[in-house]
């Protein structure tokens, strides 16, 4: 039995090694996805939310950048749409429960030309509960709101290391003009 587990794992381990899966962030900082990531700067986004989305992405590509801070080839411009939506009301019409929804659509700009080369969405939802306590709701809003903001820019840097490593973001320069 023991040996027949261990051929399993064996074949099942040359089975994944040939399906063509390889690690997103392959050579470490040397890689493609740490040389684009290294070369995005976040643009300034409006609002508080705007602010803790800012510095959640700034955080996560800054590790890429060596402690250098923004990179200067590529520009990340980010839009929000946050809101808070009650439901679970109660007879006497007061609200139970609420749903803060944090939306950001965004781009991927080479700084240069102007080009969008990457446009996309990330959202992210979390439940609150209202209680009694004006204090307390407004904590749980504002905890809720800080956990969305690193929901959101985890996405959002996802989906950039997915496109770099598709190849996204490496020629971001124009072109050179033909003949000269």
């Amino acid at each position: 039995m023991r040996s027949l587990l261990v051929s399993s794992l064996v074949a099942a381990s040359l089975a994944l090694g040939g399906c063509g899966l390889r690690p997103l962030y392959a050579n470490g900082s040397k890689g493609a996805v740490a040389q684009v990531l290294a070369d995005v700067d976040v643009a300034p986004i409006e609002g508080h939310s705007g602010w803790l989305v800012r510095n959640a992405l700034r955080d996560r590509l800054q590790a890429t950048q060596a402690g250098h801070g923004a990179g200067k080839r590529l520009r990340l411009d980010v839009r929000l749409e946050d809101s808070i939506t009650g439901f679970g009301v109660r007879a006497d019409d007061a609200v139970t429960r609420e749903r803060r929804t944090l939306r950001a659509r965004y781009q991927l700009v080479n700084a240069a030309s102007g080009e969008v080369l990457l446009d996309a969405t990330a959202a992210q939802d979390a439940g609150i509960d209202v209680v009694g306590s004006e204090y307390a709701t407004i904590a749980a809003e504002s905890t809720a709101l800080e956990r969305l903001a690193s929901g959101v820019a985890d996405q959002i840097v996802a989906r950039l290391a997915v496109f770099a490593n598709r190849g996204g973001g490496e020629s971001a320069d124009p072109p050179a003009a033909p003949g000269g």
